[in-house]
């Protein structure tokens, strides 16, 4: 395979997602979607159709190839290291009330949507099925190190552990994922018309977030964008990929498992390191910008890794 037809298979995995995206920005600064929309369809995502999404890819999964323990640890591993080496970073290079928003941007990634949308465009089933694994690991590691750095930076903020403990035990994306390995482990089958209406109804899912994702990329945001939101994407978006995906080969991923890291390495800052943001008063703003900055980024950044990863035949 040549280096053109190397790089146009990788495109043909990463513009469809990102091309979704752009169709977001697209409808909303031609008004056909608006900001109440957004919040609706967001909603419906998150409480809804993705929680169906990764509960029918679960049940439909051989749980023997899906749960792979090894992988679940190392991005549970790896997932802290990008947290404290990018606190690290920030101690030395971040004023001080802005490094818990700096660190929470640099590695907290939006693995449910963008992550998973990959994901099943490159490997299909298993890579929705032991993506929405992983996706069930890393919820509670964002929440637990998110809440714990911006209490730590945000004047007059306590960690409430209880209400974050509830936040998560109540995490719809949790929740499927723990109803679906019973029925995936003892093999119980749903009546198939229940399983046609679960495809359509998640079906909705992929589009519907990604069109929401590009619906609220702001220019005016990114134009108030300074030194810390480009330096904190520059971290989400290059240097913890790069290190983690490195060190998962080093330590023999490779394949499947390997891409299946890198994508959700990759994926740009997740939307709800705004919303936690706002919750402890921290800068918005700056939040925001990491946001839309690793979002945009993210179509090249992802593209060049995935390209990259595999011409060097490591996926």
């Amino acid at each position: 395979m040549d280096l053109v037809e190397l790089f146009s298979r990788t495109l043909d995995t990463t513009l469809p997602v990102f091309a979704m995206v752009f169709i977001g920005i697209v409808l909303k600064r031609l008004r056909l979607i608006d900001r109440d929309f957004v919040s609706t369809a967001s909603a419906l995502v998150f409480r809804a159709t993705l929680p169906t999404l990764i509960f029918l890819s679960l049940i439909k999964a051989d749980l023997g190839v899906a749960l792979d323990v090894p992988l679940l640890l190392f991005f549970a591993f790896a997932t802290l290291g990008q947290f404290f080496l990018s606190w690290l970073w920030a101690r030395f290079r971040v004023p001080h009330a802005d490094r818990g928003i700096y660190v929470q941007g640099a590695f907290r990634g939006n693995g449910g949507v963008v992550g998973l949308a990959l994901a099943a465009g490159m490997y299909g089933n298993y890579g929705l099925s032991a993506g929405s694994l992983l996706l069930g690991v890393v919820i509670v590691l964002y929440n637990v190190l998110s809440v714990w750095v911006l209490s730590v930076y945000q004047p007059g903020q306590t960690t409430n552990w209880r209400a974050m403990l509830k936040n998560i035990a109540t995490n719809p994306l949790i929740i499927s994922v723990l109803l679906a390995i019973p029925f995936t482990a003892l093999s119980i089958e749903l009546p198939s018309w229940v399983m046609t209406s679960g495809d359509y109804f998640a079906s909705l899912t992929l589009p519907l977030a990604l069109i929401c994702i590009g619906a609220t990329l702001s220019a005016a945001s990114l134009r108030s964008g300074h030194q810390v939101a480009l330096s904190s994407s520059l971290m989400k978006m290059a240097i913890l990929p790069a290190i983690s995906t490195v060190a998962a080969w080093g330590l023999g991923f490779s394949g499947p498992q390997l891409g299946l890291l890198f994508l959700f390495f990759a994926s740009p800052t997740a939307a709800a390191s705004f919303v936690m943001t706002k919750a402890m008063n921290g800068n918005v703003t700056l939040a925001a910008n990491i946001i839309a900055l690793t979002t945009l980024m993210a179509s090249i950044s992802i593209t060049l890794g995935i390209f990259l990863l595999r011409l060097a035949g490591w996926i």
